[in-house]
């Protein structure tokens, strides 16, 4: 049962709302000034608290400040007979529920507990709801409950704290920037920018304005003064994607930044002062590139204080289906569609697939299954048609990994289709029936193919 604090130095006044709770169903508990009630609250379980503004000793200004302290999801309402519009203003800025004048209605009290009580529900089964989804679904928005993946979300929790530059490999596709982005989330620096930055879609000659900045006139085309990523990201996290790209002549001047936290825009003499943190992440092996000399082996040093290493979606099956899930039912709410769901059958086809790709080619896949689905389901057919999985025992249509070569798929793929329209004398409608998708999933597929 719900508890429901009472504050208020008269007995009467006490008395009358302790009875109206009764009437509502709820249990309550009395004090008679702030510092009884501060010190029963410490000590009980309180869904929502009544109390009076004036109190002797601590008002009741100053006590709903100590429980937003002990507890930001209580709700608290304030009773006064003395009201000031200030004194209101004040008090819902300091975080109250609500603000009600003796003498008071009691319909009008009853609706303001109800409510409050129900905020005081849906904050609880939220906060459970989050806590939950960061240890059995994900962290951070990165969905995986497979021991690497946890494994990876302890060591965020521990540098995401620190300055301590970092260094993220894996394979294209892993989601490297969503674990940047949570290190820089869980960082005293969450409350500045977060500024990601793609060393490889950038040509090498503009790389360096980008990072950088540069002044009106110094180069051609320069025609305004323009501010480099490095001060946009002044006080927050600023992250290199694909630094394995950059150009090694580059590299120096990066590495300068890095230990005088000191940025000049191309073409000016003026030293700015940065305090950046830099994230950086690369799918390229730095190693052998230091040692073939693309890559300095002094700035990966600076880079890579702390590495984490993404594992492929390959060596994280178990977590296909949650992200497939997840992906699907998003897709399908852009779509106007609702929430898509997977047939039951399709996760372990997925966790079959070797996913070159990774989470991205996954990911891709959902949005295309979404597009293609007909009803609330995405089915096994569907799926087989988008992504069809080819036994690994077979050494024509295997990779070193022991799966197919997507080439060899498309055209099992394609040579199934066309079997079909022959026996159907080329009946799309009748096609489609015998190979267990839509007719539009099968017209997706002629185009694809160029049949």
């Amino acid at each position: 049962m719900r508890r429901v604090l009472v504050i208020d130095d008269e007995r009467k006044m006490r008395r009358v709302l302790q009875i109206l709770l009764e009437k509502m169903g709820l249990q309550s508990i009395a004090a008679e000034s702030g510092e009884e009630a501060l010190a029963i609250f410490s000590e009980s379980k309180v869904d929502l608290v009544l109390t009076d503004l004036r109190l002797p000793g601590i008002d009741g200004v100053a006590v709903l400040q100590r429980l937003r302290e002990m507890d930001s999801d209580v709700p608290v309402i304030l009773l006064t007979a003395h009201a000031t519009v200030q004194t209101a203003v004040d008090a819902m800025k300091l975080g109250a529920f609500d603000y009600l004048l003796k003498p008071f209605d009691v319909q009008a009290v009853e609706g303001v507990i109800r409510n409050a009580l129900e905020m005081r529900r849906q904050r609880t089964e939220n906060r459970f709801l989050r806590e939950q989804l960061g240890l059995d679904v994900g962290f951070e928005s990165i969905i995986g409950t497979a021991p690497p993946m946890r494994a990876i979300f302890e060591l965020i929790q521990q540098i995401a704290p620190t300055k301590t530059s970092v260094l993220i490999t894996g394979e294209t596709g892993t989601g490297k920037e969503l674990v940047a982005r949570a290190i820089h989330n869980l960082s005293p620096r969450r409350d500045k920018l977060f500024v990601p930055l793609n060393c490889a879609a950038i040509p090498a000659d503009l790389l360096e304005s980008e990072l950088f900045g540069h002044t009106r006139g110094a180069f051609t085309g320069a025609q305004a003064e323009r501010t480099g990523k490095f001060e946009v990201a002044d006080g927050g996290t600023l992250f290199l994607d694909e630094i394995g790209d950059m150009a090694y002549a580059l590299q120096a001047k990066l590495l300068r930044v890095l230990q005088e936290e000191v940025i000049e825009r191309i073409g000016s003499n003026k030293s700015v002062k940065v305090d950046v943190r830099v994230v950086s992440s690369t799918n390229r092996d730095l190693a052998t590139n230091m040692r073939e000399g693309r890559f300095r082996e002094d700035l990966f040093y600076r880079l890579n204080v702390f590495h984490l290493h993404l594992p492929p979606l390959r060596e994280r099956r178990s977590d296909i289906g949650a992200l497939a899930a997840s992906f699907v039912a998003d897709f399908g709410e852009e779509l106007g569609k609702g929430a898509l769901t997977l047939a039951a059958d399709v996760v372990p086809h997925l966790e079959q697939y070797e996913w070159p790709g990774n989470v991205r080619e996954l990911r891709n896949l959902m949005e295309r299954a979404a597009v293609l689905c007909d009803g609330k389901e995405v089915s096994l057919p569907l799926v087989r048609l988008l992504l069809p999985v080819v036994s690994a025992n077979d050494p024509a249509e295997s990779t070193s990994n022991g799966f197919r070569l997507d080439s060899a798929v498309e055209e099992v793929e394609r040579k199934l289709i066309l079997r079909v329209l022959g026996t159907t004398n080329d009946n799309k409608a009748e096609a489609a029936r015998l190979l267990g998708v839509s007719e539009r999933t099968l017209w997706y597929k002629l185009k694809r193919y160029g049949l």
